[in-house]
């Protein structure tokens, strides 16, 4: 019975990992990947760019409250 309890709670920690890298650590490098490149990119990589936001859509609308990245201002 105890083997069941430690494979079940590992399989639970396991879920609770992936779900936290899917919804915290890859959007949070996503979006300051979009930061950076947003600018200067060319057409194939901001296809890439579509991609990646509609992949990580869940977890970049859960960070969106507290990541505001604004455009800059331009000298005019």
């Amino acid at each position: 019975m105890e083997i069941l309890l430690s494979d079940t709670g590992l399989v639970a920690l396991l879920y609770l990992l992936l779900s936290g890298v899917y919804l915290l650590v890859l959007p949070l490098g996503v979006y300051f990947y979009l930061k950076i490149r947003w600018y200067s990119v060319s057409s194939l990589e901001r296809l890439f760019m579509y991609f990646l936001v509609f992949f990580f859509f869940p977890g970049l609308l859960l960070l969106s409250p507290i990541l505001n990245f604004r455009p800059q201002r331009r000298a005019v």
